[in-house]
């Protein structure tokens, strides 16, 4: 579990992601997910890098807010990380807050060289929570928009 101020930011287990699926009503994050579970299932020795993580608020409410992923380690020790959030907590600093200790722990496990990440063109939004969160625009752009690289520092 990764905690900060205000966020437990942990993984689900391969059973609570089976829920979530069932329980996810949008078809694109219901295959993301089915996705990510198979990830899980498929390399259990870095299931971590694609087990959903839920970002739960720590003032013992409870609520789960939002959740994030990494897309799995390549063999060049890249991850990227994806993010979401709920409407209603949106532009408090939470979204920037969990990608900025998601990704100084996933700097800090092994064979992790470099973290991106992608958003699309439009949404800047997430784009200044990349760039709060110490990305830097990587000049390329990738499926779904520009792509950001971590630089820790």
């Amino acid at each position: 579990m990764i905690q900060t101020e205000r966020l437990n930011i942990y993984p689900l287990s391969d059973e609570e992601m089976r829920d979530v699926i069932q329980n996810e009503s949008n078809e694109a994050l219901k295959a993301a997910y089915s996705e990510m579970l198979a990830g899980c299932l498929e390399n259990p020795e870095q299931r971590i890098w694609h087990a959903l993580w839920v970002l739960q608020l720590n003032d013992g409410s409870g609520k789960i807010i939002g959740s994030l992923s990494f897309k799995g380690l390549n063999d060049n020790g890249m991850v990227e990380i994806g993010y979401g959030i709920n409407p209603e907590y949106e532009g408090k600093g939470l979204m920037t807050e969990a990608v900025s200790a998601a990704v100084r722990w996933a700097s800090k496990q092994p064979g992790v060289l470099s973290i991106e990440a992608e958003t699309e063109p439009d949404n800047i939004a997430s784009q200044r929570v990349l760039e709060k969160a110490g990305f830097i625009p990587s000049g390329v752009i990738g499926a779904e928009g520009p792509r950001y690289i971590w630089k820790n520092g």
